[in-house]
């Protein structure tokens, strides 16, 4: 069977461009990086000049149309099974869903079926399309909301250059025991691996550099307050943890909320009820990797987050 491939990128060389290598070109010009163009080396699409084969180092004039084409992939790796999957937005370059919370992201060990991860393949497979499974960021397993999926490498690529250059605007919603003593801030903490319990974050002097900005919303009746967040970095747990450490634990989390007092008592009810920790990622904006849009995706707060918000609210009202 011969190889088929994504929608090729091509870029028209400007006067400034004239004499500049290929390759040069398609790391200048159209961001591919050397490990993708290292790929592209080795297919017969993959790079030409003027709809001719080319090896990187040949020179351009003005006018010339530098092309690469990338192969489809596919992740056999992966179990194909049927889940609904609430799309928000999808074109030939990227799939953005809002995930439900208790589906993790990607098969892991332990994890193998269903995940986003295979949900996304069966869609795929029904459709009779080919495409690698490639989360761009992740979401824990209990965490809702947008989460956004790349069609092929160099749109993934771009797409972690933006993350790495904070270019991305990830936006959390959470629900948290009290409220933070400054309304409005940013915890500036690092974060590193429990060395008791590895599968545990805490902030330490020791840790990689993790920053999350906050806004309080609202306050309620039951002692809660709900909290907007955008993070600077992607740490694992990072809200999670961060929250934690200004005395302001999510609700319904089991591994980072709680902090044992008789005045938490409620809220940890409200948070067992809920089930989970208490966080939505509610909107991300970020560049079109291969128009150069701007784009947002919001996703609206989930049925059992609202219900914790009215219990929150109206603490003594009994729930039918």
């Amino acid at each position: 069977m011969s190889e088929q491939y994504y929608p090729p990128l091509s870029y028209t060389v400007a006067p400034e461009d004239d004499g500049m290598k290929v390759g040069t070109v398609l790391e200048r010009r159209l961001g591919v990086s050397r490990k993708l163009m290292s790929r592209l080396k080795l297919t017969e699409q993959g790079i030409r000049l003027n709809g001719v084969r080319v090896y990187t180092s040949v020179k351009v004039k003005v006018g010339d149309i530098v092309t690469c084409a990338m192969e489809q992939e596919s992740s056999d790796d992966i179990l194909p099974e049927p889940m609904a999957l609430d799309i928000l937005y999808e074109d030939e370059h990227l799939l953005i869903l809002n995930k439900a919370a208790g589906v993790i992201v990607h098969p892991t060990h332990g994890h193998y079926t269903g995940t986003l991860a295979n949900g996304v393949v069966h869609y795929w497979l029904e459709r009779g399309e080919r495409y690698r499974f490639r989360p761009v960021h992740r979401l824990d397993q209990d965490t809702s909301g947008v989460v956004a999926v790349a069609k092929n490498p160099y749109v993934h690529q771009q797409l972690s250059l933006q993350m790495q250059r904070d270019e991305i605007d990830k936006r959390y919603c959470a629900f948290v025991e009290g409220a933070p003593s400054i309304s409005v801030g940013t915890v500036d903490a690092p974060i590193d691996r429990d060395p008791a319990q590895p599968h545990v974050r805490i902030v330490t002097p020791q840790g990689y550099p993790s920053v999350t900005h906050y806004e309080t919303v609202r306050t309620y009746a039951a002692g809660a307050s709900l909290v907007r967040l955008r993070l600077e970095t992607g740490r694992t747990h990072q809200i999670r943890v961060h929250m934690k450490h200004i005395g302001c634990p999510l609700l319904g989390d089991p591994m980072y909320g709680g902090l044992g007092t008789e005045a938490d008592a409620r809220l940890a009810a409200f948070g067992a009820e809920l089930g989970r920790q208490a966080l939505h990622a509610e909107r991300l904006a970020f560049r079109h990797p291969w128009t150069g849009e701007p784009m947002t995706f919001a996703a609206p707060l989930p049925e059992d987050l609202r219900q914790l918000e009215r219990r929150l609210e109206y603490p003594d009202e009994t729930m039918s």
